[in-house]
């Protein structure tokens, strides 16, 4: 009998029978393929037989859009048009439209190369890294060295319009030099001063970024001075080179050790030496004429802030008229004219004169006083 196919190529007439055997076309846009079976090229081929055919186009990176000539369908025979276009991040090295010629040759040669942004400039005192150089997602990321601060975006990508998604960073001096101060304890003035020698090693400042300082400014009094009594401010302050500045404080304190002030005694006077009441001071102590000092002529300031001696008062001079012997008077007068002469002040006090001028005629005529007791 012969099988079903056998019947209808008999049955069916040539041209019908052809049509048949040619499938609905597969293809895929921008392939620039056509996908037939080896049979339909090879009829293909067969019904245009001189016509050029050129070889399918491949653009890596990219897609490829044909149009055969007008009337046709194989997107490779002469005459066929092929738009070429580039996936983003890369761009077209070439035409954007080739033509197969007669030849059997496509029109020109293209290629999509990844997109490329301008090399980065290195900033000063600092650098970049980068993933994947300078193409197309890249990202480089910018950092400083030490002491420097990044002005600017940190990362940065590469686009597709082929520029860097931000301005190129910098990096700029911001941090302030470092300066550290000396510490300084409490100073106590050595006795009978009132000032203490106090000395000590300049700071040393230290920039972070280039390490170099500018200038150094002090503020108060110099180390080697003598410091008076009281709370002293020092500070110091650098600059670098980017005009920020570092700046350190002490203080200086100095003691004096006192005792307290001390009073003239009534009918007396006193004279001190250095403040008067600081630690080694001493004050002296008189009584004015016709009165004795009784009690520490002097007195000094000890360490133990108290006072040597006891208190000294003036008390009114008391003559022994009752002695025997004109000897034993004079000797009191004599200790007394010493007293006095050394308490008073001055020759032209006119109290100090008149008891001198007593004292000489008692020293010319014992006898007188001698006789004036005896009678008592």
């Amino acid at each position: 009998m012969g099988s079903p196919a056998l019947w209808l190529a008999l049955l069916l007439p040539p041209v019908l029978l052809l049509l048949l055997r040619v499938p609905p076309s597969r293809g895929f846009p921008g392939s620039g393929d056509s996908p037939l079976e080896d049979d339909e090229v090879g009829y293909s081929h067969s019904r245009y037989k001189d016509t050029p055919w050129c070889s399918p186009i491949k653009v890596k990176y990219g897609d490829v859009y044909c149009r055969a000539p007008q009337g046709g369908y194989y997107k490779t025979a002469l005459g066929t048009r092929c738009d070429i276009r580039c996936r983003k991040g890369y761009e077209l090295h070439g035409s954007s439209q080739l033509i197969c010629q007669s030849n059997k040759r496509w029109s020109d040669k293209v290629t999509c190369k990844q997109k490329r942004c301008p090399t980065l400039a290195m900033p000063a005192n600092g650098g970049f890294k980068c993933v994947d150089g300078a193409y197309f997602n890249s990202r480089c990321e910018y950092y400083c060295s030490p002491g420097y601060t990044l002005k600017g975006e940190r990362t940065v990508t590469c686009m597709d319009n082929k520029a860097w998604s931000g301005q190129p960073a910098s990096c700029v001096d911001m941090e302030p030099p470092r300066i550290k101060c000396p510490s300084v304890k409490e100073r106590i003035a050595e006795p009978n001063k009132l000032t203490v020698r106090v000395s000590w090693d300049t700071p040393e400042g230290r920039d972070t970024a280039d390490g170099i300082l500018t200038d150094v400014i002090l503020k108060g009094l110099p180390p080697g001075s003598n410091f008076p009594e009281g709370d002293h401010k020092i500070q110091y302050t650098v600059y670098d080179r980017a005009e920020n500045k570092g700046t350190c404080k002490f203080r200086v304190k100095v003691r004096v050790k006192r005792c307290g002030k001390l009073n003239a005694p009534e009918n007396g006077y006193m004279k001190c030496s250095s403040d008067g009441d600081n630690y080694g001071a001493t004050c002296e102590f008189s009584c004015i004429g016709g009165y004795e000092l009784q009690g520490s002529p002097a007195r000094v300031c000890q360490s133990n802030l108290a006072w040597s001696g006891t208190e000294p008062t003036c008390a009114a001079m008391n003559v022994n008229v009752g002695v025997r012997t004109a000897a034993a008077l004079l000797d009191q007068f004599y200790e007394k004219r010493r007293l006095l002469i050394v308490s008073t002040p001055t020759a032209r006090n006119l109290l100090y004169r008149l008891q001198l001028g007593m004292l000489q005629v008692v020293a010319a005529n014992p006898t007188v006083f001698l006789q004036h007791g005896a009678g008592r």
